[in-house]
C-alpha cells in the first residue's frame, strides 16, 4: 500500500518521580505512563518526489522541519536511504484532536505514528524494539507511544517495562487553552529548588527504581484497583508548576473536591486530570467543574484508558 491512516493516542502520567541528574543533562526518572483514547489521526502517503510534507488542521502546530512528525520521517530517510530512494518522499497529514502543549505527548505520539506508518509503507518489517530504538532519538516519550498501554518508564523515560493493562478506567481532562508550560523550564526549576535532594549514586538510583517497580502503585495496577491507583497518583513537577500557575492550581483543587478517585497534573502540565470509575461519573464531574469554573478558555475531554499505542485504522 502507498498510504496508511493511523490512530495516535495521547498519554498521561500516573506517577512521575525525579530521582537525580544524568550525565547527558536529562533527569533520571521513574514514571508510570498510561495511554488514553483521546487521539490524533495521522494519514501518511507516498510522494513521487523526495519531499517530506506536513500539514495539520491546528494553527499552533508547525508544518515545517521543526515538527516532530517531520523529524521522524527525516530520521527514516536517513536510516534507510536505499528504501527511501525506491519509495520516494512522504506526505503527512495530522488531524489534531490532542490539545497542543498540554503535557499529553501529542507531538511524540504523532512522531511514533510516522515511524510505524513508514515502516509499513516501505515494508521494512521492523520489530517494536527496533522502532523504539529509532524513537529514542526523537524524544523521551516517543518509544512509549509506539506500544502504549500501561508501562513503567525509567532512565529519561525511554527504558520501558510493560505493566498489566488498565482499560476500564475513565478520566476527565481539563486544560486552559491559553496556558502552556515549558517542559525544560519545569525540570530546570525543579533542579534549582530541589536539586540538593537528588540521589547521586548509580546503585541508589537503580534501587529506587526497583522499589517503585515492586511498590504500592504497581500492585494497585496489577489488582486493577482504581480507588487505590487514585490515592497513589504522584507527580514531583506539581511542586514547581502549581505555585507558578495559580489557575492550574485552582483547577486541580476544584477537581480534588469533585468526588473523583484521584486527581493530578499530567507531566509538566498544564493539563489536570480526574480519575473516574465510569463514563457516567466522568461526565458528571465534567459538568460539575464547568459550573464551578465557567471560563470559556477552559476545555474539557472525557476519555478512557486504552491498552494500545499506535494503531492502523
Amino acid at each position: 500500500m502507498h498510504s496508511y491512516s493511523l490512530t495516535a493516542p495521547a498519554k498521561i502520567n500516573l506517577y512521575l518521580e525525579i530521582l537525580g541528574d544524568r550525565s547527558d543533562g536529562y533527569h533520571e526518572l521513574v514514571m508510570i505512563l498510561q495511554s488514553i483514547e483521546l487521539a490524533d489521526q495521522i494519514d501518511i502517503r507516498s510522494l513521487s518526489t523526495d519531499d517530506i510534507r506536513v500539514s495539520c488542521n491546528h494553527p499552533q502546530v508547525p508544518q515545517d522541519e521543526t515538527n516532530l512528525a517531520y523529524k521522524a520521517a527525516k530520521l527514516m530517510t536517513e536510516r534507510f536511504p536505499d528504501v527511501f530512494a525506491q519509495f520516494g518522499g512522504v506526505e503527512i497529514t495530522i488531524n489534531k484532536q490532542i490539545p497542543v502543549a498540554a503535557g499529553l505527548a501529542g507531538g511524540s505520539t504523532d512522531a511514533a505514528a510516522v515511524l510505524v506508518g513508514i515502516d509499513m509503507m516501505w515494508q521494512l518489517g521492523l520489530t517494536h524494539p527496533e522502532l523504539q530504538e529509532l524513537a529514542q532519538q526523537l524524544g523521551s516519550d516517543v518509544p512509549f507511544c509506539i506500544a502504549g498501554g500501561t508501562a513503567l518508564a525509567t532512565g529519561r523515560g525511554e527504558q520501558l517495562s510493560p505493566l498489566p493493562d488498565l482499560d476500564s478506567l475513565y478520566v476527565v481532562l481539563g486544560k486552559y487553552r491559553s496556558i502552556a508550560v515549558s517542559t525544560p523550564w519545569a525540570y530546570k526549576s525543579y533542579r534549582s529548588e530541589f536539586g540538593d535532594s537528588y540521589i547521586r549514586k548509580t546503585e541508589d538510583l537503580e534501587s529506587r527504581a526497583a522499589q517503585v517497580h515492586s511498590g504500592p502503585m504497581v500492585k494497585a495496577i496489577a489488582n486493577k484497583d482504581g480507588s487505590e491507583i487514585g490515592q497513589l497518583l504522584h507527580n514531583d513537577l506539581e511542586k514547581v508548576v502549581l505555585p507558578a500557575y495559580p489557575q492550574v492550581s485552582q483547577l486541580r483543587d476544584t477537581f480534588q473536591n469533585s468526588g473523583a478517585l484521584g486527581v493530578m497534573m499530567s507531566g509538566s502540565g498544564p493539563t489536570v486530570f480526574a480519575l473516574c470509575e465510569s463514563q457516567a461519573q466522568a461526565q458528571e464531574i465534567e459538568q460539575q467543574i464547568r459550573s464551578k469554573i465557567p471560563d470559556p478558555d477552559l476545555d474539557f475531554w472525557v476519555t478512557k484508558f486504552c491498552s494500545t499505542g499506535i494503531r492502523i485504522i
